[in-house]
């Protein structure tokens, strides 16, 4: 769990479950608003369920990085929480990567 800078250019943030999930992702909605430079990769590695509240967040997060040129990438998200996002079609809202190295990488790619 947690939140890095993993470069000058990306911030990993490794998400807790619930109920922690939402403070971490306005933690992240926070750092991105005072470096609106960064890219964003968050890792649902630990996670198996996201309630709306913290969808509604993820939402706010990528409008924000979207406003800025800048890009949010979902690695590692568990069969459970990839069918929300299927079912509420945000499945076509966000990138989803396999893992975290892919992610980084394929933002690393991007900024070079």
């Amino acid at each position: 769990m947690g939140i890095q800078n993993w470069s000058e250019s990306v911030i990993l943030v490794n998400l807790a479950p619930e109920p922690y999930m939402g403070e971490e992702l306005e933690t992240t909605i926070a750092m991105v608003a005072e470096h609106p430079e960064k890219n964003v990769v968050i890792d649902f590695a630990e996670v198996q369920i996201v309630t709306s509240s913290s969808i509604a967040k993820l939402l706010k997060l990528r409008k924000l990085l979207f406003d800025n040129d800048r890009r949010l990438v979902l690695s590692s998200v568990q069969p459970k929480t990839q069918s929300i996002f299927n079912l509420t079609g945000l499945d076509s809202v966000f990138q989803f990567l396999d893992n975290q190295v892919v992610a980084l990488a394929s933002l690393q790619v991007s900024c070079n």
